[in-house]
């Protein structure tokens, strides 16, 4: 019977233990992990939305969250088996008949044009843009740029360029386009930022230096069409759990899946900036500026580098053949 006494007690002290870790997480998520909450409760009837890479992740969050507003709402992605999938579910948790899939590869320019063609000669309306596909992934793309630079920021690029005339037609509207942090380890060497790497260190350069494109791209947007009554935001979704490194080697993906379900936020709460900068009311005066937790917040010294802005606004015109 002591025997069966110290087991049971054993049992009782590690049973407590247990919940006390998973006390602790729960506190640890929901003050340090979760981050803020969109809450407002603005409607989009009548409004049309386009959302890049919105099959999964934070850009099906974000899709989700826009159709229970009750926007029409396009999700662009490049696999067609799951984004038919998700724009199906999303009608069916939102109780919004209007979501739609459309094929767009952001790494073929040529996909990109015949999208744009697409959509302009089937959607009457555009009033909020979401850039949000990204991806890190070495190696060259169709038109032979660095495939993580191409997806992330030119392939968004030539879009917005594309979509512009349409977006400006349903002002007052917005173009979001999602970002991060790790924008501050960026650099833009114009000699080699658009070139191919192979490696995995490398090709996550190339993303931190794709994600400061982005905010560039939003500031001299905000610059260039100032008056028009479209405004731009850059976003900081924070640290989430999705399949960003599905191209990243098998020993990066295993431990990075593991130490982010647990230390990392999950789509929804990673989709709440990008929500709030699509429907808070009031935003206009902070066009140009980029967005951290429903909030706005200070980019690196080069992300505010206006001169810097406007030679990555050339050079992309030029890469893509874009007529200044």
């Amino acid at each position: 019977m002591e025997l069966v006494g110290e087991v049971l007690m054993g049992l009782g002290l590690t049973l407590l233990g247990l919940g006390l870790l998973v006390v602790l997480y729960t506190v640890v998520y929901r003050t340090c992990i979760k981050g803020k909450e969109c809450r407002n409760k603005t409607s989009l009837r009548g409004k049309t939305v386009l959302l890049t890479g919105g099959n999964s992740g934070i850009g099906k969050a974000t899709a989700l969250d826009l159709a229970r507003r009750g926007a029409r709402v396009i999700v662009a992605s490049r696999n067609r088996k799951l984004g038919e999938s998700a724009a199906c579910e999303i009608r069916k948790e939102s109780g919004n008949n209007e979501v739609l899939y459309m094929s767009l590869d952001l790494g073929s320019l040529r996909s990109v044009r015949a999208f744009a063609e697409d959509f302009l000669q089937s959607e009457a309306r555009l009033d909020i843009l979401i850039n949000n596909a990204a991806v890190i992934c070495e190696g060259e793309s169709e038109d032979g740029f660095n495939v993580t630079f191409q997806v992330n920021h030119l392939g968004h690029f030539l879009l917005t360029h594309l979509l512009l005339d349409r977006v400006k037609q349903c002002s007052p509207s917005r173009v979001v386009i999602v970002s991060s942090d790790v924008h501050r380890k960026g650099t833009i060497d114009f000699q080699k930022v658009h070139k191919p790497v192979e490696g995995y260190l490398k090709a996550f350069q190339s993303y931190c230096n794709s994600k400061l494109a982005n905010v560039l791209h939003v500031r001299e947007l905000a610059r260039r069409l100032r008056g028009t009554n479209v405004t731009f935001y850059a976003v900081h979704p924070g640290a989430v759990h999705t399949n960003a490194l599905r191209y990243s080697p098998l020993w990066v993906q295993y431990p990075y899946l593991g130490f982010t379900w647990l230390f990392f936020r999950d789509a929804h709460n990673g989709a709440q900036t990008s929500i709030y900068c699509a429907t808070e009311e009031g935003l206009e005066p902070l066009s140009g500026s980029y967005f951290d937790n429903c909030r706005r917040d200070d980019t690196c010294p080069l992300g505010r580098d206006d001169a810097l802005a406007t030679k990555l606004w050339e050079f992309s015109e030029r890469l893509l053949g874009i007529a200044p």
